[in-house]
């Protein structure tokens, strides 16, 4: 099995990974710069004390909830001075099955936080427990995929939560909240 060290050490540089995106790089950096911490955060100083020192992202760059996620982990990672690596989940599948969604999905992105020697501490990822209410609330009307309407209605329910995702500050939010008691919790 390959190890987080060798998947990290061959991954691209998150800023150069954003650099060459292709499909949600103007959301990316659009939520990036419309996204602030908050002044005072004890949490912050709290987690620089602690055993992180990277973090290893799985994600696509077509990933709505990368899209949204990424940016606020590059603004909590420049505040803990964290080195952050991106990993394409469909080049190598064997990655993403150690980290699936209920056991069966190859959700992303994935945050795996690393310490000094590569060894995992914790993973956060793919949804804030908020944001995941409200994509199921969403997809709630979305019938089933034998339904004649299902392309329609499922097209309409992506079209909401994207645009909820580049431009409602409060999942902003509720993602820095999330990731920041992540690595507190562990």
């Amino acid at each position: 099995m390959t190890s987080l060290e060798t998947y990290f050490e061959n991954s691209q540089p998150l800023d150069q990974y954003i650099e060459v995106m292709t499909k949600n790089k103007e959301n990316v950096l659009s939520i990036y710069n419309s996204f602030s911490l908050p002044s005072s955060d004890d949490r912050i100083e709290k987690i620089k004390s602690l055993n992180y020192s990277k973090v290893l992202v799985i994600t696509e760059d077509w990933c709505g909830d990368a899209m949204m996620n990424l940016p606020i982990l590059k603004h909590i990672s420049e505040a803990l001075n964290l080195e952050v690596r991106v990993f394409h989940r469909d080049e190598n599948t064997n990655l993403i099955d150690q980290y699936l969604t209920n056991g069966t999905a190859r959700s992303i992105p994935i945050f795996v936080f690393l310490n000094d020697d590569f060894e995992q501490e914790t993973v956060w990822g793919p949804r804030a427990r908020q944001v995941q209410h409200f994509v199921e609330e969403t997809r709630s009307n979305v019938p089933s995929k034998d339904d004649p309407t299902f392309e329609d209605k499922s097209a309409e329910a992506h079209a909401v939560m994207t645009n909820r995702y580049k431009t409602d500050s409060q999942l902003w939010n509720y993602v820095y909240d999330s990731i920041l008691d992540k690595l507190i919790i562990k």
